[in-house]
């Protein structure tokens, strides 16, 4: 049994593409941006887009200074050990799968549903389909996963830069307005949806730092997640600025709820129906490459957290090819764990998109937000022998202080619209499960570390410690992209 990945494999490059695949521009244009505009009516989205991507940006300073030094495939499990205590690092590992497996299934239920919307059949056999492709890039090199990420992001980007040019390049009103940058347009009672929204967009752009047992060079964690996250917050508000303009600002919100409109496609028929046909092949795409990120990520947490005995030691498998070597036990168990999943749902016969997708995603973007909040304190509070010699002040106290004063802004903004966002009726107390899942799920891990510690103490005292047998898998001079 192999007990390391294969290192020097992913390159910055590849790091930016799994962040930004995970994230998939495409179903944010397609999906995100007019959810967004139809159920919060804020005009001013292409600001909250920057103001979020800001925010975000700041949080990240103190997660990826973190991950760079703790080097761990499980980064917020290993930087809360290291930053606040092995208590507090195990309860951040059990969240992290919560939040990364929710948010991987809930796509089954999104592309599921929009395959049986253009090609007929069940949501549920699509979804089946979308989880054996995954599954079998799972367990293959990351190499083949980073390429296939990189080739339909690429595509993806190419669509949303063909969506803003014919957008920006005639507008509705004959003009160009800038309403969306103006802050007067935030003042609506929709603005925490809109910012929970954005936010939750933006979810995917820490999965970089889950690589950095693989990656070329640990600085490039910090450097890629930074760049994914103000590449795609300006790309964002941007996209959301060309819609606003291709329909009027004063009508966005209305016509991004009209389902005969068909924002963007519509937008994109302009151009030439190829584009359109394009851009629908490319929404189903993004979608499955963004699982496949995802689910690379718990694969690695799963693989790290079963090598220190934390979970199963079994699970710490990974392919016997040293070419390959990719973490096995891990990805097995989410494929089986999103085949129970979405096999429930089947069963129970609930909508994949309002039922699956809406309230997974949602569940999965609120865990992911209190892991980084979490990850910038730890990064404050971190000791001396973790930040190393010449640390920084703004790496590791201010921009984690300013991003956390942002966040939990974000945070409130989330836990209080949770209730329209899912679209559940006023006064009931069903969405208010997802943040007491998160808060159910900190509790197993903070309980299952002090089991560990009285039963088990040579695990406590190596979580978050746990170092790779590097002589026992060779560099692979084959690296991703």
């Amino acid at each position: 049994m192999q007990v390391a990945l294969a290192r020097r494999t992913m390159t910055p490059t590849g790091l930016w593409v799994f962040g930004a695949a995970a994230s998939a521009p495409m179903v944010v244009l397609a999906g995100g941006i007019p959810a967004t505009y139809a159920t919060t009516q804020v005009t001013s989205l292409p600001l909250v887009f920057l103001l979020v991507g800001g925010v975000v940006a700041l949080l990240a300073v103190g997660y990826t200074t973190m991950a760079r030094q703790v080097g761990h495939s499980a980064a917020y499990y290993a930087i809360l050990a290291h930053g606040l205590g092995r208590t507090w690092g195990v309860a951040a590992g059990v969240i992290a799968l919560v939040a990364y497996n929710a948010i991987q299934i809930s796509l089954y239920g999104l592309v599921g549903a929009t395959m049986a919307a253009q090609l007929g059949g069940t949501w549920w056999v699509w979804a089946g389909i979308a989880l054996t492709i995954v599954g079998v890039l799972g367990v293959r090199a990351i190499v083949l996963s980073t390429r296939v990420l990189a080739v339909v992001l690429a595509a993806s980007l190419l669509v949303v830069a063909v969506f803003v040019a014919r957008a920006l390049a005639q507008p509705a009103a004959g003009d160009l307005s800038w309403e969306g940058f103006v802050p007067g347009g935030m003042a609506v009672s929709g603005i925490g949806g809109a910012f929970a929204l954005c936010m939750a967009a933006l979810m995917g752009i820490d999965a970089p730092a889950s690589f950095a047992e693989e990656v070329v060079d640990r600085r490039a964690i910090t450097r890629a997640t930074i760049a994914v996250v103000v590449a795609l917050g300006v790309v964002y508000s941007i996209a959301a600025w060309a819609m606003g303009e291709a329909v009027g600002p004063d009508k966005v919100a209305t016509v991004a709820a009209d389902p005969a409109a068909g924002l963007p496609f519509s937008v994109l028929e302009r151009v030439g129906g190829v584009w359109a046909l394009l851009g629908e092949m490319m929404l189903i795409f993004a979608i499955v490459t963004s699982m496949l990120a995802f689910h690379n990520v718990v694969a690695r947490y799963v693989f790290a957290m079963s090598r220190e005995g934390v979970l199963p030691s079994g699970l710490a498998r990974s392919s016997r090819s040293a070419r390959v070597n990719a973490p096995r036990g891990g990805s097995l168990l989410q494929t089986g764990i999103a085949v129970a999943v979405v096999g429930a749902f089947a069963l129970a016969g609930v909508d994949p998109v309002a039922a699956l997708f809406t309230w997974l995603s949602t569940l999965g973007a609120l865990g992911l937000l209190c892991l980084l909040l979490a990850a910038s304190f730890a990064a404050m509070k971190a000791p001396a022998g973790v930040r190393g010699i010449g640390a920084g002040v703004w790496s590791w106290k201010v921009a984690p202080l300013l991003g956390l004063t942002g966040g939990v802004v974000v945070l409130g903004a989330m836990v209080f619209n949770v209730g329209p966002l899912l679209g559940a009726t006023p006064g009931s107390l069903y969405p208010y499960l997802l943040p007491a899942i998160v808060v159910a799920a900190a509790i197993v891990g903070a309980v299952w570390a002090r089991h560990l510690r009285q039963f088990r103490p040579e695990v406590y005292h190596g979580i978050g410690r746990g170092t790779p047998k590097t002589h026992a898998i060779p560099d692979d001079i084959n690296v991703s992209i």
